[in-house]
């Protein structure tokens, strides 16, 4: 430290050349930094930064690794850009950095500084303190240091962080190939939040497969790190769509439906097994590969009439109601003809063409709406004309609802019930539900509860204490 900053005030603030401090707005609750009076700005040690948003008010994100030589714990950290400068560094090196402000804390003191973002590793301590956020009231002292209360980087060992965590700016990928009402939704209500949105085309993306750099590009670029992805990915291109999650999975982007919860759930022998291996109740399935196990088929699911669903049906396409045996066994011999993968269920008579469309987001009913068939119909789904209304639910059906997404391990999820004599049955789990029909039957707004699911996964984790090392 070039000079000595002398305040002879009785409130004035008095500094050490070392002192802790935290940056709240930052979700950073302790921080050892060096007070330097012959420097003119303050400097905190960042790396990945990348600026982000729209141009009219630009955001940087950057993470910062607060306990130095703890690369292992690694906060991420976003803010609105007022500058970019020209800094010269001690050792006469010249750089253009970015400059947010932020409030900073120290002892009983809380003031609102500029910061500038520069990678300092291999510094002793990661935050520079200059001139400028001294500002006025501040005695600094060469010869002494922590004149202020100390802190200690335990807290980044316990959970106490996760939940101090300020809800940053994030900037989240929506996969969709289609500009809908649930796309539009979670692009309106992200930006309220004040994120940064970008829908992503799913069948556009291409990745670069490789064990140090997994990266995922799209149109001619690499895509950015995002803090978040919501898929929403069509019965089309599962396969390459769950792909190209499992990238972002790779290089540690938080899926809101797991690539695994989603191939799971589009697989309907797949999920029925899965429904079944968590005894949740469903309707009576079989599944058989010879066309000589026809008759012993129709018999495991019980007497007509029957359901002959096709494995890759989506929004009530390729379900066929089988009144007797005998039509059954001719659906069944019709789909074999075509080399089609194909399910018998029984039929749910009392559900008497309704059924229950819950929304579980986060672990959580958050909506839940009736469906019913029109025209005589069986099947009630929207997209073929059915009607949707609100409707209570019970305590067991909002159980069964929320069994059936966590045992795909999905965190949105439509959960497709019918109301049987034995209680509720589960006829699907959609990894990628429809906002529109729910959001104005039930008047609820579905997508706020996504994003608070998103902010709070988001945060950081607390990281194992080392022993080999101390922790402050």
């Amino acid at each position: 430290m070039d000079d000595t900053l002398q305040d002879d005030s009785p409130n004035a603030l008095r500094l050490g050349w070392e002192e802790w401090v935290s940056l709240p707005d930052l979700g950073l609750p302790a921080l050892k930094v060096k007070v330097d009076t012959g420097a003119r700005t303050s400097a905190l040690h960042a790396t990945d930064i990348e600026t982000f948003g729209r141009a009219e008010k630009p955001q940087v994100r950057f993470t910062v690794h607060p306990i130095p030589g703890r690369d292992d714990l690694a906060i991420p950290c976003s803010a609105e850009i007022i500058d970019r400068r020209e800094v010269t560094s001690s050792n006469g090196e010249t750089e253009m950095r970015y400059v947010i402000r932020t409030n900073l804390a120290v002892g009983d003191t809380t003031r609102e500084i500029e910061l500038t973002l520069t990678d300092r590793r291999g510094m002793q301590t990661h935050m520079l303190l200059g001139r400028q956020a001294l500002g006025e009231n501040v005695t600094v002292v060469p010869g002494d240091k922590f004149c202020q209360p100390e802190l200690s980087y335990e807290v980044y060992h316990s959970a106490k962080v996760r939940k101090a965590a300020p809800n940053r700016v994030l900037r989240i990928a929506v996969l969709s190939r289609e500009d809908n009402y649930s796309t539009r939704r979670l692009v309106e209500e992200g930006e309220k939040r004040g994120h940064a949105v970008e829908v992503i085309d799913t069948a556009r993306c291409y990745m670069a497969i490789n064990a140090l750099a997994p990266e995922v590009h799209y149109d001619g670029k690499r895509l950015p790190r995002y803090d978040a992805v919501i898929p929403r990915i069509g019965a089309s291109i599962t396969a390459y769509g769950t792909a190209v999650i499992r990238q972002f999975e790779t290089v540690g982007t938080f899926s809101v439906n797991s690539s695994a919860g989603i191939t799971a759930s589009r697989d309907k022998l797949h999920a029925h097994q899965v429904l079944a291996r968590n005894k949740i109740g469903m309707p009576a399935t079989a599944f058989a590969n010879s066309p000589k196990d026809t008759g012993n088929l129709v018999g495991l699911v019980g007497s007509a009439p029957l359901i002959v669903k096709l494995l890759e049906s989506t929004q009530g396409r390729g379900v066929v109601l089988a009144e007797t045996r005998k039509a059954a066994e001719s659906v069944i011999s019709a789909f074999r003809g075509l080399r089609a993968n194909f399910l018998v269920q029984n039929f749910v008579k009392e559900a008497a063409g309704e059924d229950i469309r819950c929304l579980v987001i986060g672990g959580k009913v958050v909506a839940a709406i009736k469906r019913s068939a029109e025209g005589g119909d069986f099947r009630s789904n929207l997209h073929l004309g059915g009607k949707a209304s609100p409707v209570r639910i019970t305590k067991e059906e909002r159980e069964t609802a929320i069994r059936s997404a966590k045992a795909f391990g999905l965190n949105m999820a439509g959960v497709d019930l019918l109301r049987s004599e034995s209680g509720p049955k589960v006829l699907e789990v959609n990894s990628s539900p429809g906002f529109e029909g729910v959001e104005k039957a039930s008047g609820k707004d579905v997508v706020a509860p996504l994003y608070d699911q998103i902010e709070a996964r988001v945060r950081p984790a607390p990281v194992p204490r080392r022993r080999s090392s101390r922790a402050d």
